[in-house]
């Protein structure tokens, strides 16, 4: 699968604020498929998943569970 950081301000406000991260992905993934994947690559524990297509993109929104903060892990991906 194909995951892919979103960093706008929109996204950078959305880690501060609602412990979620941003990602850009392929078409065909599915919810699980993309929870198992960021759970085994960045040991890390998905609470919620939300999804959005929009012009031919899909987006993923990854909301960490409270002990995780979004914010660290963003700084170990290189995003902040």
């Amino acid at each position: 699968m194909n995951l892919k950081p979103i960093v706008t301000e929109k996204a950078v406000m959305m880690i501060e604020r609602d412990n979620t991260l941003t990602f850009q992905t392929s078409m065909t993934a599915i919810k699980k498929e993309i929870k198992e994947e960021l759970e085994d690559l960045l040991k890390f524990k998905v609470e919620k998943i939300r999804t959005l297509i929009r012009k031919n993109k899909k987006y993923v929104y990854v909301k960490l569970k409270g002990d995780t903060l979004a914010i660290d892990v963003a700084t170990k991906l290189g995003l902040m």
